[in-house]
């Protein structure tokens, strides 16, 4: 028999007796096997310039459990996610991160998207919006930080692909910067302040009623609170919401956010 394959079949039958399980950016990913090299992280094939990078719009969605994990620990080293972040303001080395993890889920259950803006932190809550000026160029950028990262004692910030197009960083890897939280009125954290008067998430806005009846079929699906169909004219066009409640309570909503982050679907936008 073959060294190759007697390699892969004892690959294969470690498999079979430790099973198999997934990683996330928390964790320290296992070494490659010798059958699946290692994939490099890198740029789109399709490029993008500054000005066609969109800033993430802020809003003041819940701080959840999901994804603010506190204490953990990656590689031997113990992070805590910061409590009194509103004032937070510092100064680092940004580095940014792309076709590697497009497509994946961030640590709170969102899809990654290379190209909008985006980024992870080790110790902020997630989610959470932060403006990030490039200390080389004074050019700025609004992030939502829904992932963490990175683990490298010399980084302060992970910025997608697309954020670091936006100020100019691409190319030479990283760039130094300033960090400065958005504080947002109505932000409820994982303590548990109350969410005030909303009663109703809205996952989306469609231009054809099929998109939105399409959605609302899988999230009736999944959970157990109503899910409708809100029609509205906006600038003269016909927009299709999909909108889920009347929910009774503050537990409701922040359990309803939960389920719907586990499952994809993001937290959705709070409505009174």
């Amino acid at each position: 028999m073959s060294p190759l394959r007697l390699a892969a079949i004892l690959c294969v039958s470690a498999l079979i007796v430790v099973g198999c399980s997934t990683t996330t950016r928390e964790t320290a990913p296992p070494p490659p096997t010798p059958t699946e090299p290692e994939v490099s992280d890198g740029a789109p094939l399709r490029h993008i310039t500054p000005d066609q990078v969109a800033d993430a719009v802020p809003r003041p969605d819940p701080i959840l459990s999901l994804g603010n994990l506190s204490p953990y620990t990656v590689n031997g080293v113990t992070y805590e996610v910061i409590e009194d972040f509103r004032q937070y303001r510092e100064r680092g080395i940004a580095s940014w991160y792309g076709t590697k993890f497009d497509g994946r889920k961030t640590s709170n259950g969102e899809v990654f998207d290379l190209y909008a803006a985006s980024a992870a932190h080790k110790t902020l809550p997630i989610p959470c919006y932060a403006r990030v000026t490039n200390l080389d160029n004074g050019r700025s950028v609004i992030v939502r930080i829904n992932d963490r990262g990175p683990f490298h004692s010399d980084r302060l910030i992970d910025l997608s692909y697309g954020a670091a197009v936006k100020l100019g960083y691409m190319e030479q890897g990283t760039a130094p910067v300033e960090v400065e939280v958005l504080a947002l009125a109505g932000v409820d954290d994982r303590r548990g302040t109350p969410l005030g008067s909303y009663r109703y998430l809205q996952l989306g806005a469609y231009g054809t009623e099929a998109s939105a009846k399409r959605l609302t079929d899988k999230l009736a699906a999944q959970i157990d609170a109503p899910v409708f169909v809100a029609p509205v004219e906006s600038a003269g066009k016909l927009l299709y919401r999909v909108r889920i409640g009347p929910l009774d309570s503050n537990e409701a909503l922040l359990a309803l956010q939960e389920q719907l982050e586990a499952g994809g679907f993001g937290s959705g936008q709070l409505l009174p």
